[in-house]
């Protein structure tokens, strides 16, 4: 279960917090550790904070991208101290574990962390099925970024001893998810749901709807049909059904077989 949860930082800015999240991840059985672009190079002071967590530096992938780290989890799980119209966390890091494991059992899970000067951003964001926070003072709430790697392991190790092994449907992953909201947002787009100017801001909402409640494949699929049908109908198709003309719109079989989009 734990093997299948991979703990990812986004542009790191110090070594030395690199190599003491992963004697963090050591101490409590996670071995995944993905960089996203880091800006630091791993040397000596990453190697003198990991002490005994070497395998888990010599095992670290480096990816460019978010996307990249994240698009085969079926879960992923933004952290965030910051408030802001896209940021109210799903729970704290001690409420969202056990759907963590739960997911962990047949997906992958991402629990990703932003660069030490400020966090995930926004882009950063559309990529996390949910948010956690850690909970601290009010007057200084920002951890540092090994310490709140810590505070996570430590209730993900804690929780996959007291509570009973949960497990959740195989979901989708990130990059199907994420494609999907491309379509929805090209389908809202075209009736008029979405502003021009910023269709992020509604589309965010969505995004915090559905991966609160986890997406399986058929499901995906489903929801690709409801934005063909909608630029269908956007398109005209409607007057062509009117006057008795042929209509590429898939029917619910065809949703069931996934032909209502390129896999």
């Amino acid at each position: 279960m734990k093997e299948r949860i991979r703990i990812v930082l986004v542009r790191p800015q110090g070594a030395a917090n690199v190599g003491a999240v992963a004697r963090a991840m050591k101490n409590m059985g996670l071995s995944q550790l993905v960089l996203v672009a880091p800006r630091m190079q791993r040397d000596f002071w990453a190697r003198a904070m990991a002490v005994h967590a070497a395998d888990i530096l010599d095992h670290t992938r480096t990816v460019g991208s978010l996307e990249d780290a994240v698009r085969d989890c079926g879960l992923v799980v933004g952290t965030t101290c910051r408030r802001g119209v896209y940021r109210a966390p799903n729970g704290t890091a001690r409420e969202l574990v056990p759907a963590i494991l739960a997911s962990a059992v047949q997906n992958q899970v991402a629990v990703v962390f932003g660069p030490e000067d400020h966090g995930l951003s926004n882009e950063d964001l559309k990529w996390c099925h949910r948010l956690l926070t850690i909970p601290a003072a009010p007057e200084y709430p920002s951890l540092n970024l090994a310490q709140a790697v810590l505070v996570v392991c430590y209730e993900l190790f804690l929780a996959s001893t007291q509570v009973p092994e949960l497990v959740t449907p195989k979901w989708a992953t990130a990059e199907r998810v994420e494609f999907l909201f491309q379509r929805l947002k090209s389908a809202f787009l075209k009736i008029g749901f979405l502003h021009e100017s910023n269709p992020e801001h509604i589309l965010f909402a969505f995004r915090r709807i559905l991966g609160r409640a986890g997406l399986e494949e058929r499901e995906v699929r489903i929801l690709l049909g409801l934005a063909r049908q909608i630029e269908w109908y956007a398109g005209g198709g409607w007057r062509m059904r009117c006057n008795g003309e042929e209509h590429s719109v898939p029917d619910s079989a065809d949703v069931e077989r996934g032909q209502e989009w390129p896999r």
